[in-house]
């Protein structure tokens, strides 16, 4: 059976509370007890101490009577609310505060415990007979000449002391008591705090779970909850842009696909069917073959993806000269812009500039912006590519006069499948994942990439690289 947090916390609280009760009750009560009992001792100690000095030496210098000293000692008696006795050395009590209680002066305390009066202190006396209860006493020898001629004893009930263990026991029990209220009001108040808090933040979780992300979570807290509550709905605000995000790319993807599949599809049951002549077989297979490379391009670029945002591609860095680079992906795009008559101006800023990089993945790079400047570009127009350092840094510019990039679509150019209306109409072989991947490629070097473009001017992206002096890392 699972317990909410709350039950466990009041649990506790119950177990607190009854631990505290039984230890005050036993073990609080032992230790008041005995520390009454020794106070107690004290002040009977202190008070015999004092009739021996005061009232003794007169008693036995015959200038005070017994009657007299029974008088004084009763004064102390009911100041003590204590018994008092007087024995002689033979044991036999000569004076008592209490005679009515018993018939001592026919009883030898030798006779009841020969060793009462060898003791100063009996916690628990019992006399049958002479004590109605048990007594807490105190024996004084008394000296006079020199030679012990008496004792003081004074007796206190042990039921009182009792009772004032109980008193003070009751009093802590009601400040207990009184605490714990306390203590209950703390615990609601922790209760507010934290579960109800916790509540709400769980009800959210399996609401996000869900996936219903629109969920909304307000707290209005400033502390670690409402900290935990923000965290909570920016994952749901960023858990409903990617399923967003999965959706169109689903879109694409499949948009993407079933294109070049529709194509394939059609002219296969075309050849089937015999509705294709024989003589027209090269050119249509021609069209299969080339929609077929539109798939391969499509699921490697994919899988290229996938492979760095995974963080499981190595990069082979090696020191090499960027220019160089440069200069080989150019030449690979001569015949398309002798096509176009484009012209390409490769402006570097030194003979020699190297960089530490991956040198076949910032190939890559340049042949992804490249293409795109190419395909952008209008007809008798040139593009430019260039090379300049900075302190530690090598930057490349690829820069266009072409169309130009709307202001609203500049974010969206890094977006998996993006492609502007002018892409699609320009060049259906477009995946639209080639600046997703020329972003991720600079991104795991810890470098950046930046674009500016105009429309209907221009476009220009420039990426920046580790310089060094040209030794191999």
């Amino acid at each position: 059976m699972k317990h909410k947090l709350w039950f466990k916390l009041f649990i506790c609280y119950i177990m607190s509370a009854v631990f505290m009760f039984i230890l005050l009750n036993t073990y609080g009560i032992n230790r008041i007890e005995k520390k009454l009992k020794e106070e107690k001792k004290d002040l009977l100690y202190n008070e015999a101490t004092s009739i021996s000095s005061e009232y003794m030496s007169s008693f036995y210098k015959k200038q005070t009577s017994l009657g007299t000293l029974t008088t004084q000692i009763k004064v102390i008696d009911n100041i003590l609310d204590a018994r008092i006795w007087v024995v002689n050395r033979s044991g036999m009590v000569i004076s008592d505060t209490r005679p009515e209680d018993s018939k001592l002066q026919e009883i030898n305390v030798l006779d009841i415990d020969p060793d009462f009066l060898s003791e100063t202190f009996s916690d628990y006396t019992v006399m049958p007979g002479v004590l109605k209860e048990p007594m807490l006493s105190v024996v004084l020898p008394v000296s006079y000449n020199y030679q012990v001629q008496g004792f003081i004893v004074i007796h206190s009930a042990l039921s009182q002391i009792s009772s004032d263990t109980i008193y003070f026991a009751d009093g802590i029990n009601l400040i207990l008591l009184g605490f714990l209220v306390f203590l209950f009001l703390v615990f609601c108040i922790i209760y507010y705090l934290t579960i109800v808090p916790l509540r709400k933040l769980n009800k959210a979780a399996i609401e996000y779970t869900s996936g219903n992300y629109a969920y909304p979570l307000k707290l209005n807290r400033h502390d670690e909850y409402g900290d935990l509550s923000n965290s909570l709905s920016y994952m749901a605000g960023e858990m409903n842009k990617l399923d967003d995000y999965q959706k169109k790319f689903v879109a694409n993807i499949s948009h993407d696909f079933r294109s070049p599949l529709t194509s394939i599809k059609g002219y296969a049951e075309a050849f089937l069917d015999g509705t294709i002549p024989f003589e027209m077989k090269d050119k249509y297979l021609g069209i299969i073959l080339f929609e077929t490379e539109r798939l391969n391009k499509l699921t490697a670029s994919l899988l290229t993806l996938n492979r760095y945002e995974n963080k499981g591609t190595f990069l082979e860095i090696t020191s090499f000269d960027i220019n160089n680079i440069i200069k080989k992906t150019a030449e690979s795009f001569e015949g398309t812009c002798t096509k176009k008559k484009i012209t390409l101006n490769l402006v570097f800023s030194a003979k020699e500039i190297y960089v530490d990089a991956d040198m076949g993945k910032i190939q890559q790079v340049l042949y992804n912006l490249l293409h795109n400047a190419i395909k952008f570009s209008h007809t008798n127009s040139s593009i430019k590519i260039s090379t300049a350092e900075k302190g530690d840094k090598a930057f490349v510019s690829v820069k266009d006069y072409g169309i130009g990039i709307p202001k609203e679509n500049i974010k969206k150019i890094w977006e998996r499948f993006y492609k502007t209306d002018a892409s699609r109409g320009k060049d259906k072989k477009g995946t639209g994942l080639g600046l997703s991947i020329t972003k991720e490629i600079i991104t795991s070097h810890n470098e950046n990439i930046n674009v500016i473009s105009t429309e209907g001017v221009g476009t220009e992206f420039i990426f920046s690289l580790p310089r060094t002096d040209g030794f191999l890392i």
